[in-house]
């Protein structure tokens, strides 16, 4: 019984990683603006504590295929929390370490790039700028954003930067800005390095917005210019003819001479 064990023990513990990704790695997830939630890595995703407090929860992009993830991720990216101020999720972290916080962004709405634009700034300091969604991925696409980042004997580092932590909590903060309202679909906290986590798989080319995509480099046909001469082109006239002139002015004299005898 105890090699049946031991196999069965193995079994489990390969299930609990999805290409080397350790799910005991995550330390907060939620699905923003939505309920409890799997993915399709088995990650549990809770149901947003913002509920009926901060902000708007919606379910527009239900009726959108999402792009670039599985379709048991789909509502990670079609439900999201937005506000018509700055808002935010208070994050509880207690141990020294690296840490990784991703933030899941779709853009449901919109069909045009410069439409919706905001901030996020994470323990106070401003870890994303100018974000705007459908300039990055198009519309109905999976976005991921990857911030790295230590604790260290109660200070929050960042771009060894520090700031201090307060009541073992970090707080992700969505700033408003002056193009529509800041948003978020899911926001999950890893325990480690960019490297050990789990990410979105590159853009295929025909999942990219038209302004993204690779344009054939156009092939210019460059016709040698034909000069022509301008036959009404005095000065051309005269360098042509002036050494002929040169040359027969002294004789006319001793022509006229000869004319006379």
């Amino acid at each position: 019984m105890y090699p049946i064990r031991c196999f069965l023990l193995i079994i489990v513990c390969s299930s609990l990683s999805v290409n080397g990704f350790d799910p005991n790695r995550v330390i907060y997830a939620v699905n923003a603006g939505g309920d409890v939630h799997y993915d399709s890595l088995g990650i549990r995703y809770d149901k947003d504590p913002l509920h009926g407090k901060v902000g708007i929860s919606s379910d527009y992009g239900k009726s959108l295929a999402i792009r670039r993830v599985p379709e048991k991720d789909f509502e990670l990216y079609q439900v999201e929390r937005y506000h018509h101020n700055s808002f935010g999720y208070e994050v509880p972290i207690s141990e020294d370490g690296d840490y990784v916080l991703v933030l899941k962004f779709c853009e449901v709405y919109f069909n045009t790039r410069n439409s919706k634009v905001f901030d996020v700034s994470l323990n106070g300091m401003r870890v994303i700028e100018n974000l705007d969604i459908y300039d990055k991925v198009g519309k109905g696409v999976a976005h991921d954003e990857y911030i790295q980042f230590s604790i260290k004997d109660n200070a929050f580092v960042y771009n060894n930067m520090e700031s201090f932590i307060n009541n073992g909590r970090i707080k992700v903060e969505f700033l408003k800005g002056r193009k529509d309202n800041p948003k978020v679909n899911a926001v999950i906290v890893y325990k480690g390095t960019i490297d050990d986590i789990p990410k979105l798989r590159p853009l295929m080319e025909e999942e990219k917005p038209y302004h993204l995509r690779e344009r054939p480099e156009r092939k210019t046909f460059h016709q040698p210019r034909i000069t022509r001469e301008d036959p009404y082109n005095y000065q051309d006239l005269l360098t042509t003819f002036w050494p002929i002139l040169v040359s027969i002015l002294p004789v006319i004299p001793i022509i006229y001479c000869l004319c006379k005898i």
